[in-house]
């Protein structure tokens, strides 16, 4: 099946939050002189979240702030360069006004707003995920402040550095002969099903934990597996890393208790549930819809994205 897919980084790239376009300029980080002046630029750009983590928008656009409308003593972060305007995360809204903007979270964003702006939001959203959980020191205790535009975080007390850190976890669409294996965990909506996840242990190369998650939540032994694409996952601090999967047998022993049910699908099922509602796939949004499509694709030559929208309330 691999060689139906196309490249992994054109399928990474349609994967919602990951077609991020700003080049993020890591090398100009710790340059302050450059940094002074990105920010004073006429065409800066801040992205700017509520308490709430949501994010100001205006006609299913994002709602962008320029130099002018944010205060000299705003604390930012440095995002990267689009094209050449320097784009910053203004870290809070005080001082600043946003008339007419609505406020949206960044999963509706993705649903939402263009690629690139849910690709943006998404990066910004888990940047600053991170620097509101590191304010001490996971080594003495010791206060930490922002260094390196908002990419690193100095204790004040042992010197230490500590860097954003993204939590990887394995997501994958299990085949045999002709069926795919879904499971649903019990807080979903009713028959909504997905393909299985988790995250990677320490000392666990990729292909093994994909293994080891279908055989702790389904019971079932994958002999194989390949890789097909990535996605940022920011909520808080995840990538999720997608493969497909061939298993040794069919038979089903839920193990761990995460999954509720998992069962074994044709294709003709998945479209014919989906068609009469009686099941419900991921949602466009996550990965896992993309692994189902890309499954259904290759099987059966069927577009998952016609199925859907001939379901009851699509």
């Amino acid at each position: 099946m691999s060689g139906q897919r196309g490249s992994s980084a054109a399928c990474s790239h349609r994967n919602t939050f990951a077609a991020l376009e700003v080049e993020r300029s890591a090398e100009y980080r710790d340059d302050a002189a450059w940094l002074a002046a990105q920010r004073a630029a006429p065409n800066a750009r801040f992205v700017v979240f509520d308490a709430e983590q949501r994010a100001p928008v205006r006609d299913d656009r994002l709602l962008w702030l320029d130099a002018r409308a944010v205060p000299a003593q705003a604390r930012a972060s440095l995002l990267g360069l689009d094209g050449d305007a320097p784009v910053f995360l203004l870290h809070d809204l005080g001082g600043v006004s946003l008339p007419d903007a609505e406020w949206i979270t960044l999963r509706d964003a993705g649903l939402r707003l263009p690629s690139s702006e849910a690709g943006l939001l998404a990066y910004a959203r888990g940047l600053a995920n991170w620097q509101d959980g590191m304010r001490y020191c996971s080594h003495c205790g010791g206060d930490l402040h922002l260094i390196s535009a908002g990419h690193r975080a100095a204790c004040a007390r042992c010197e230490r550095l500590h860097f954003p850190r993204t939590d990887p976890a394995v997501i994958v669409i299990v085949e045999h002969g002709d069926a795919c294996l879904l499971g649903r965990q019990a807080m979903w909506r009713p028959r909504q099903y997905s393909t299985l996840a988790g995250f990677v242990e320490p000392g666990e190369s990729l292909e093994d934990a994909v293994r080891r998650e279908v055989r702790e939540e389904a019971g079932v032994k994958v002999v194989d597996c390949d890789y097909h694409s990535s996605q940022p996952w920011p909520f808080p601090a995840s990538l999720m890393l997608g493969f497909i999967a061939t298993a040794a047998a069919r038979e089903i022993h839920l193990a761990d208790g995460e999954l509720e049910d998992a069962r074994w699908f044709t294709a003709q099922q998945i479209v014919d549930g989906v068609r009469r509602g009686d099941l419900r796939v991921s949602s466009p949004l996550s990965i896992s819809y993309r692994l189902i499509e890309h499954w259904l694709l290759a099987r059966a030559g069927i577009v998952l994205d016609e199925v859907a929208r001939e379901a009851p309330g699509a």
